[in-house]
């Protein structure tokens, strides 16, 4: 993987990794549905008038905007609504790199190497490590919502490995364009589980603050984020991108921390040393493997 493309992942970390505090910040004042409805319009809107559409099929549309936007977030603004720590939450839905292996390798055929399997291994002893210091603060339903955001976002991940099959695309514009699948199904789920009389209300009264949650959502979450993470995915193996996503919880639980007073004790810092260790193994093993055979 080239420097730059490692510099692009790192920044999607860092943005992801805000998110979880600034989502929780949002629906305490939004309804979650509602806030993914505002999200993905403002991600679409004015960009589609800015950008053409990639000429990618339309049911690719769909299940990209129905999976990694509809299904993940809905999940995961659920989850942090009910009382999911939003530092646990960005550790939960690091389940999708599991997910994201198992799908593309009945999906897609792609192979694991023995350095990705240890590099795994590892991040899974991080993830449980950290785990294990939360069992008490996390509710089950938030648990089952975020494994099912995680669940969400992995097909998403399958479904961009899809799209690059149709060659060289604008992956922001893509992003733009398919953030007008989203709205309407969230809009209908925030009408049927919310009612029509806490829309109006959340929207009759939204703070400045509100809007700046909102926007941070659409332009650096959405656009940004996922303009770059579709990127690197249609120019690399999912087995190798996905891992990187396992150093998105360093931030989440340091920024928990820092925000919102969440637990953060020797455990979790033992656990993202070994989710780092992992991603390491698992991106730089392959070339150390070669060099140590070619040396040899």
């Amino acid at each position: 993987m080239r420097l730059l493309d490692i510099c692009s992942a790192l920044v999607v970390i860092i943005v992801w990794g805000l998110n979880f505090i600034v989502i929780k910040s949002g629906v305490d004042e939004i309804p979650p549905l509602l806030l993914g409805a505002l999200r993905f319009t403002l991600a679409a809107i004015p960009m589609v008038l800015l950008l053409p559409p990639p000429k990618v099929p339309l049911r690719l549309y769909l299940a990209y905007g129905l999976t990694i936007s509809v299904g993940q977030f809905a999940f995961l603004f659920v989850a942090i609504h009910i009382g999911m720590p939003s530092g646990m939450a960005s550790l939960v839905l690091q389940s999708q790199v599991f997910f994201t292996m198992l799908l593309a390798a009945f999906w897609l055929k792609e192979a694991w190497h023995g350095h990705q399997l240890a590099g795994l291994i590892l991040a899974a002893s991080g993830l449980i490590i950290i785990a294990s210091t939360h069992g008490t603060n996390m509710p089950l339903m938030g648990f089952v919502c975020t494994l099912m955001a995680a669940l969400m976002w992995a097909s998403g991940n399958i479904v961009t490995r899809m799209i690059a099959t149709h060659g060289p695309i604008n992956q922001l514009a893509f992003v733009a364009w398919a953030s007008l699948v989203p709205p309407l199904p969230f809009l209908g789920m925030s009408l049927a589980f919310e009612g029509q009389s806490a829309i109006e209300l959340a929207l009759e009264n939204i703070s400045l603050h509100g809007l700046s949650v909102i926007a941070y959502l659409a332009w650096a979450a959405t656009l940004l984020g996922y303009g770059l993470w579709t990127r690197l995915l249609t120019r690399y193996p999912a087995n190798l991108v996905a891992p990187f996503s396992l150093l998105v919880p360093v931030i989440g639980l340091s920024a928990g921390w820092l925000i919102y007073a969440e637990e953060l004790n020797p455990a979790n810092l033992a656990g993202s040393f070994l989710l780092v260790l992992g991603l390491v193994a698992n991106l730089f093993g392959g070339r150390w493997r070669t060099s140590l055979r070619n040396s040899s």
